[in-house]
């Protein structure tokens, strides 16, 4: 039983936060990894060698770990913790989140441009509504997620997104169901909570509309 007396998903792996010593699903966290000259580095493809430690993807669950020594308690030994740890997360999710998102638009599953968006989303092609944290808030009103849970990643800026598109900037974009979305949906959380998004960065925007 979890906390609250619901049960647990037993087909879900689950990890201990090392900040807030929460066990959960690992969606949401950060693996981090010992290397050999004992430093703190990201994981962020939960591929590398040695003990994983697992962090909430927030800023304020790496500065309790800083505070309370949980990177020492989770390593179980003395470890050096970057200073730009935060920042290399940061950007290393930035990263892979652009690169999935350019994975989609090859494989057909992707556009950008509000007029193609918005053609998906009339013919409910679209799964999720992407939106740049930087773009005019009046153009992205004009523009709704579909309904559901996970429709709207919004932690991306126009330049990122325009290095998804191969274009200079993208203000709007849209991923159709399957492939990659899921993936591209589930780093998109951890970044938007990296980057001290409220809504996650992939929760429904509330009382938009199409036009």
């Amino acid at each position: 039983m979890s906390r609250g007396g619901q049960e647990k998903d037993r087909s879900e792996p689950e990890r201990r936060c090392i900040a807030t010593g929460e066990v959960g699903p690992k969606e949401g966290l950060i693996r981090l990894v010992v290397s050999p000259d004992s430093v703190i580095v990201p994981d962020l493809l939960e591929k590398l060698p040695g003990r994983g430690l697992w962090i909430t993807a927030t800023p304020a669950a790496f500065a309790t770990a800083r505070k309370r020594g949980g990177f020492h308690r989770g390593a179980k030994s003395p470890v050096t913790v970057p200073e730009n740890l935060e920042a290399s997360v940061e950007q290393g999710l930035a990263d892979r989140v652009v690169h999935l998102i350019s994975l989609a638009r090859k494989a057909g599953s992707a556009v950008a441009g509000f007029e193609k968006v918005k053609d998906w989303l009339a013919k409910e092609q679209a799964q999720v509504l992407l939106q740049a944290s930087d773009g005019s808030e009046r153009g992205k009103t004009k523009l709704r997620p579909p309904p559901g849970r996970d429709s709207f990643i919004g932690c991306l800026t126009a330049d990122e997104l325009g290095l998804a598109f191969g274009r200079e900037h993208v203000i709007h974009g849209a991923l159709a169901a399957g492939g990659l979305t899921k993936r591209v949906v589930e780093e998109a959380a951890k970044l938007s909570g990296m980057r001290g998004k409220d809504d996650g960065g992939t929760a429904r925007r509330k009382g938009t509309k199409n036009r």
